[in-house]
């Protein structure tokens, strides 16, 4: 059966197969194999994946049921910080999902830390994983080795006692040296496929102190207190300094060496799950993200 939505005045302008990506909740490639086979319709028309709509169009589609997720082992080189019986920390690439997703089903950090390790405890899609970082976003992970391990690491993630910094380059001068964002976080109303600051929301703390200022950029720290979706770019977006090169809260950047998002968790903190011991690692941004800032330091572009 076709589903079917009217284009509204926010929508219009965007290409169509963004449009009901958005309304269906789905990844693109979903939309475009139907749209290959004839499933999308505007104004009872085949569709074109990069028509832009207007107000009022009517979208018709149906969209195949997605194939099983798995998460499979595959040879993929990890940067390994730190290793034990009990858990390691890995430097994920920016440009590296996390875990398998619909849109991502291989190559993900998962895919290689199965192909590494073999196996690992918990979900099935996210096994060892104790917290994520988005694609784009580069930096230190803690990933758990052994059931106990994940338990203890999940408690003390729940209970903040994992420290997470962050560095990030900002559009825009900040008014002040630091501050706390303290914004509730859920889905974004007007688009499913992003996050927003929301009175309905999930509570969201995130403190920052800027780190140098540049001509047109800042260059922030970045220490979260809660851990939502996307919430270093939600709460920079809304307080109108969207992390540079952001594709989803700001906007690209022409000849940006970066994938995506200026953005690197660089400093991660926590006791061991089995010891005590306390353990702190710090992991120097990626070239890509040294070029970017040092191109912003001289330019200001």
């Amino acid at each position: 059966m076709l589903s079917r939505h009217v284009v509204t005045a926010s929508e219009a302008g965007s290409r169509t197969d963004v449009a009901v990506a958005r309304d269906a909740s789905a990844p693109r490639s979903r939309v475009a194999d139907a749209i290959r086979i004839g499933r999308v319709f505007i104004n009872d028309e085949p569709a074109r994946a990069s028509r832009l709509v207007i107000e009022g169009d009517i979208l018709e589609y149906e969209l195949s049921e997605p194939a099983p997720l798995l998460a499979l082992p595959e040879r993929i080189d990890l940067t390994i910080c730190y290793e034990d019986e009990d858990l390691l920390v890995v430097d994920k690439p920016a440009g590296m999902t996390t875990h398998p997703a619909h849109g991502t089903r291989s190559g993900t950090l998962v895919n290689a830390l199965l192909g590494y390790l073999g196996t690992l405890p918990g979900d099935e899609l996210r096994p060892g994983l104790v917290h994520r970082l988005d694609r784009d976003t580069s930096g230190l992970l803690v990933v758990a080795k052994t059931p106990d391990a994940l338990s203890k690491l999940g408690i003390a993630m729940k209970a903040r006692r994992i420290s997470r910094e962050y560095l990030g380059l900002v559009q825009g001068i900040l008014e002040f040296e630091r501050g706390t964002l303290d914004g509730p976080m859920g889905r974004d109303p007007q688009n499913r496929l992003k996050h927003a600051v929301t009175r309905e929301g999930r509570r969201a703390i995130t403190h920052y102190e800027v780190v140098e200022r540049f001509a047109r950029h800042c260059e922030l720290r970045f220490k979260l207190e809660t851990g939502r979706t996307h919430q270093i770019r939600v709460h920079c977006a809304a307080m109108h300094h969207a992390i540079y090169n952001d594709p989803v809260y700001g906007r690209q950047a022409p000849g940006c060496p970066l994938p995506g998002q200026a953005l690197h968790a660089w400093r991660l903190a926590f006791a061991h799950p089995r010891t005590g011991e306390p353990l702190a690692f710090e992991s120097a941004p990626p070239p890509a993200f040294a070029q970017t800032r040092a191109t912003l330091a001289a330019h200001g572009s």
